[in-house]
């Protein structure tokens, strides 16, 4: 396979680390930059919209020139057709340097009106514009943030070697510079790869309106008819078509051309079988210094080292301390609503969940488990962090408040870092009972800061070795998730293997997972044409 040296990348998301983000897509499209810019001659470019809660996040930022005249900003009119109705809408762009990054922000009143990356906000909320749901004009946000990008590199008389496509939001890329005559000529030389972070349900961007897709995109009649699943224009089988794709872990891919899994995907991945498309598996990566329980912003008596064999962890079972008893009088805390509170002496095993509250991530099973598992195990106690289904919310707020479980659970509605960063440290063991995970961060995260990740083995959570750098167990049902918990309660009589566990586990992560490794992995896919 013809291969090539690449070194003008750009990236296209709707995510970028802490300036816009919604899940674990940031901090990939974040750290992968900042490795790949870290190389000698790599020029990395992002470009994400401007969404209306950023103002607080961008001073650093200033608009760009118009390369033909200095004296004015750049803007630019963008195509975005309606079915009989030509339509363009207009773009303005900012641009900052961080980390030896170079960002791009696309304004346009369609993204600035914006509160959240994906969804609408409380304060938003008014008739069709619902709490939680998504926007209703999703496919366009999607084409403007591809089609302004774009335009954007044309006008700077960028010309990448390499575009670097993140999820569905931006799949519409490596057909766009193949099918549109506008952009086939000046991205002739220009190499695409679409990373697919999560295949799931949900996830593809797609669109049942057909003729509106064929509009706003300009595709020729052809390909919005080839690449359609379940009736619907489907972004990612479209990139699949035009430029290689893949997802985020070697397992993931296999579940989803190779398994029933797939069935959680619409059946995307053996769509890709049938029509010869290969889907190529890249774990990702981590940063241990952004992750590291020695952080000089933490406080000293609450630092740690879980890869130093002769730690004792006391900075560990201070983070413990401080979680049981300094939150104990606070409702809410940076925003975060507390429902219960912990027993004063944590003298048992404390396990941990971080995350959204949602089937795939497997809370349901782990509702069912709770109250079965806090009686068999009178010492254990569990700390929740995180929100999303309004039923799972009320169901934790009711078990932090029950008599049978009263002091056994404390669940923290919402999300703040700094409390994140508290009970990933404090824990002994981080739970995670997903269906499916493409790969999955938060076992990195409570491994580097000394939690043995409890997992069930699919996807990219297969790289928890069993009995080595965590506990696995196999199904997201409620007896294999209880045999999960069991296997941890009883290696607490196993202190030194436990230890062993910890350390080890750390020491796979920085030989096998930093993204300064990783990020050869994805070198090797930009050099595919």
């Amino acid at each position: 396979m013809e291969k090539k040296a690449v070194k003008n990348i750009w990236m296209l998301s709707r995510e970028y680390g802490e300036l816009a983000g919604a899940g674990g897509v940031k901090d990939v499209v974040y750290q992968l930059s900042k490795a790949l810019a870290c190389l000698p001659d790599y020029s990395v470019k992002v470009v994400l919209p401007y969404y209306g809660f950023m103002e607080d996040l961008v001073d650093d930022f200033v608009p760009v020139k118009d390369p033909f005249s200095r004296a004015r900003s750049l803007q630019l009119s963008i195509p975005m057709n309606e079915p009989g109705r030509l339509v363009s809408e207009p773009v303005s762009f900012c641009y900052a340097r961080r980390e030896n990054v170079h960002i791009y922000l696309i304004k346009a009143l369609r993204f600035t009106e914006k509160r959240s990356v994906y969804t609408y906000t409380k304060q938003e909320e008014n008739g069709w514009k619902k709490l939680a749901a998504g926007h209703h004009d999703y496919f366009a946000m999607n084409l403007l943030l591809q089609k302004g990008a774009l335009e954007l590199i044309i006008a700077l008389g960028e010309h990448p070697d390499v575009l670097h496509c993140h999820d569905g939001h931006t799949a519409l890329v490596p057909a766009l510079v193949r099918e549109l005559a506008g952009y086939r000529t000046y991205f002739r030389k220009t190499r695409c790869l679409t990373t697919i972070h999560n295949a799931g349900l949900g996830y593809h961007q797609e669109i049942a309106d057909i003729d509106y897709a064929r509009a706003i995109t300009g595709f020729p009649d052809e390909v919005v008819a080839n690449y359609q699943l379940d009736a619907k224009f489907d972004p990612l089988l479209v990139a699949g078509a035009f430029a290689p794709v893949n997802t985020v872990s070697e397992n993931y891919a296999f579940e989803l051309q190779h398994s029933n899994g797939d069935q959680l995907t619409g059946w995307l991945g053996h769509e890709f079988n049938k029509r010869g498309i290969l889907l190529e598996g890249v774990t990702n990566g981590i940063d241990p210094d952004y992750f590291s329980p020695m952080a000089d912003s933490i406080e000293e008596e609450l630092r740690f080292d879980p890869a130093d064999p002769q730690e004792e962890l006391a900075g560990k079972d201070n983070c413990k301390k401080r979680l049981f008893q300094d939150r104990r009088d606070l409702v809410s805390y940076d925003g975060v609503q507390r429902f219960g509170c912990l027993s004063a002496s944590p003298d048992g095993p404390l396990f941990t969940f971080v995350g959204r509250l949602n089937e795939q991530k497997g809370v349901d099973v782990l509702l069912e488990v709770l109250p079965m598992f806090l009686l068999q195990y009178p010492k254990a106690t569990f700390a929740i962090l995180g929100s999303g289904d309004l039923a799972f919310e009320s169901r934790l707020a009711e078990l932090a408040a029950a008599p049978v479980t009263a002091g056994r659970i404390c669940y923290f509605c919402g999300f703040s870092p700094e409390l994140a960063s508290l009970v990933y440290r404090a824990g002994d063991y981080f739970v995670i009972p997903s269906r499916y995970e493409p790969c999955g961060l938060t076992d990195f995260i409570a491994q580097l800061y000394g939690s043995i990740p409890v997992v069930n083995h699919v996807g990219g959570l297969v790289k928890v070795v069993d009995g080595v750098t965590g506990l696995a167990f196999n199904g997201a049902t409620p007896d294999a998730l209880l045999g999960g918990l069991q296997r941890a309660c009883a290696l607490e009589q196993q202190l030194p293997i436990k230890r062993e566990m910890q350390r080890r586990a750390v020491e796979i992560i920085n030989k096998q997972y930093t993204w300064s490794k990783v990020v050869y992995n994805y070198l090797d896919l930009y050099a595919r044409k």
